[in-house]
């Protein structure tokens, strides 16, 4: 154990960016890397803010940070493939590689996972952090510190159009133009979507979603979303592919209602509250409804897509704080800008 600067959440409402003692054994078969970006994501907000997800609570001092890139200065004993100098980025999940889930190849819902920054596991806001050479990918020259830090988020639309078995042509819709949507909607695109459609309450989002190329947005405050996909799809059809993105109970009848005949639902954005869902609308479709729970065997085609320029993640970084700002970068995040989509900490400028 050494003592490191880190962004410590304390306790819910409560931040100090001081000394904690975290463990820097570097194992034969792990990378040390010294920690450049780290995103804020709203899941660290939602621990700052509730001390809590679900089952996971903050009852100790806990490091915050899990979307990060950086550049290795060590490189245990029986790492091959990855050298000093380095620059990457990390998955943040690691999970018990001889686990049920991670032989089916669903390593993200093993029961064993570790996930960065979720109780009682610290995060990455700190200057350097050990990890498994396994999930610490090389980044190439093309792709920047930002980018690198933004491969998780992204990972995330990755594994929703990876679940959706998406063609290319279809017509897809997205309610919810947070990160995670705007994420879902350009994975969608780079899938081979003809054309998505993103719902959301605000426009300042919508005009953020806008500013891509293939991307209609749809202000359901003054529009109907049904009506919208009608006049896309026609009237007795609909979308190929719906996500729902937003985590909103509100949504799931529009979901349904836009989806086609034998269409795909996924379920992307995580509810607070319950949520009533029409089996039998479902039913008399035959929808497919699929679930995604984080990301699995997607972060190197997902760091291949941003290097081939496909997808253009730099108009989503709304702004970059310094190290020592890292509490008022989250008090920023926790007011929830309708202009915000990423706010970013450079732990480093190595």
């Amino acid at each position: 154990m050494k003592q490191a600067q880190a962004l410590v959440l304390e306790r819910q409402h409560e931040l100090n960016l001081r000394e904690i003692a975290l463990d820097d054994t570097l194992g034969a078969t792990d990378v040390r890397v010294a920690v450049h970006t780290v995103g804020i994501c709203g899941s660290d907000v939602h621990y700052y803010t509730h001390g809590r997800i679900g089952p996971f609570v903050v009852e100790a001092p806990m490091v915050l940070g899990h979307e990060a890139a950086g550049t290795v200065i060590e490189v245990g004993d029986a790492v091959t493939g990855l050298d000093v100098g380095d620059r990457v980025c990390m998955e943040p999940g690691v999970p018990d590689m001889n686990s049920p889930a991670a032989r089916l190849g669903v390593y993200n819902v093993d029961p064993a996972v570790t996930f960065w920054a979720t109780p009682p596991i610290h995060g990455c806001l700190t200057g350097e952090v050990v990890h498994p050479a396994a999930f610490t990918y090389r980044l190439p020259d093309s792709v920047s510190f930002a980018e690198g830090a933004m491969v998780e988020p992204l990972a995330i639309g990755m594994q929703a159009a990876v679940k959706a078995r998406m063609t290319p042509g279809d017509v897809c819709v997205v309610t919810g133009a947070g990160p995670i949507g705007l994420m879902v909607a350009l994975s969608a695109l780079a899938a081979g979507a003809s054309d998505v459609i993103v719902s959301d309450l605000v426009d300042d989002k919508l005009d953020i979603a806008a500013g891509y190329a293939g991307i209609t947005p749809v202000n359901v405050t003054r529009e109907s979303l049904r009506d919208v996909v009608a006049a896309r799809c026609g009237s007795d059809w609909g979308a190929d592919v719906v996500f729902e993105a937003s985590g909103s109970p509100r949504v799931y009848d529009d979901v349904l209602a836009v989806a086609r005949p034998a269409g795909c639902v996924v379920l992307v954005g995580m509810p607070v509250e319950p949520v009533t869902l029409d089996i039998v609308a479902a039913q008399a479709k035959e929808l497919r409804i699929e679930t995604v729970f984080r990301y699995a065997n997607v972060y190197d085609r997902t760091i291949a897509l941003l290097a081939s320029g496909k997808v253009d993640l730099k108009p989503l970084i709304s702004e970059t704080f310094d190290f020592k700002d890292s509490v008022a970068a989250f008090e920023r995040a926790a007011e929830g800008r309708a202009t915000d989509v990423k706010l970013q900490i450079r732990v480093s400028d190595g």
